[in-house]
């Protein structure tokens, strides 16, 4: 299969979502750190947030028929792609804060890249979004790079 990364798809570098704005419960951190099998008191009572909690607060609500075959949710900020199969590729966090209950936070979404390499086993579309968490009083609370790949 050919596939090309056409005017089109590369003119969406640089698109950003709709920041994103979520109130932090202490029963969301509990139930995160439940499902992600955290030991820590902190965690299980909900004081703070264990890493990655982010990622599950800032994801779209969808009933199950509108999810894609690897159980996400369409990504309105990507173009259509000539390659589907996704993969990871990567992920970069840095965290400025920790996030308790009742922070309220905002995410932005960035297409910050797209480009093809050729593998032994055809082309490859890797894509990169960066997502920036800042509280209500603007500062950073935690800057996530993440890198998918197509076949």
């Amino acid at each position: 299969m050919t596939a090309e990364l056409s005017p089109e798809i590369l003119s969406a570098i640089g698109c950003q979502s709709v920041p994103r704005t979520e109130v932090v419960t202490r029963r969301d951190i509990r139930k995160y750190a439940i499902a992600t099998n955290q030991t820590e008191r902190k965690y299980l009572n909900g004081d703070v947030a264990p890493s990655m909690f982010h990622l599950a607060l800032f994801w779209d609500v969808v009933e199950l028929d509108k999810l894609l075959p690897d159980g996400v949710s369409v990504d309105t900020l990507l173009p259509k792609f000539p390659l589907t199969q996704a993969m990871a590729g990567g992920l970069e966090l840095k965290y400025f804060q920790p996030i308790h209950p009742g922070d309220v936070l905002t995410a932005t979404r960035t297409l910050v890249d797209i480009y093809m390499k050729h593998g032994s086993k055809g082309p490859i579309i890797f894509y990169e979004v960066i997502m920036e968490v800042k509280d209500d009083q603007g500062k950073d609370v935690v800057w996530e790079k993440t890198t998918r790949l197509l076949r």
